[in-house]
């Protein structure tokens, strides 16, 4: 039990600073929340719980697959935001778009034998 809240302080330390940060820099804090931190400590963690290097490899290709279709996201909120689209429905929106595109992505990853 001491070891998962161990792992959810750290986790939740990088996002509280991510957000702190943004609040007199965004552009800095958008290049620390880019770097793939959450990425790398899951890969951690999953090594740390599991040592399978086939798990971890299925786990490090799932990862790449799902963060092409979340990339629109990025996009598609400012656009909303400066259409003058208040920031709870554009964020409602960009995250519609990305479960569409996981699905998207899944359907068409699967068509030609890709397993996630």
């Amino acid at each position: 039990m001491l070891y998962l809240a161990i792992k959810a302080a750290v986790s939740g330390i990088i996002i509280a600073a991510v957000s702190e940060v943004a609040r007199k820099n965004p552009g800095f804090a958008a290049l620390i929340a880019s770097l793939p931190l959450i990425s790398i400590l899951g890969m951690i963690w999953l090594w740390r719980d599991t040592s399978d290097p086939a798990r971890l490899a299925d786990h490090a290709q799932a990862t790449f697959w799902f963060v092409l279709p979340s990339l629109p996201m990025f996009l598609v909120i400012p656009l909303l935001l400066r259409r003058g689209i208040a920031f709870w429905p554009a964020l409602a929106a960009g995250c519609a778009i990305t479960v569409l595109l996981y699905l998207a992505m899944i359907w068409s990853l699967t068509r030609v034998g890709v397993r996630l």
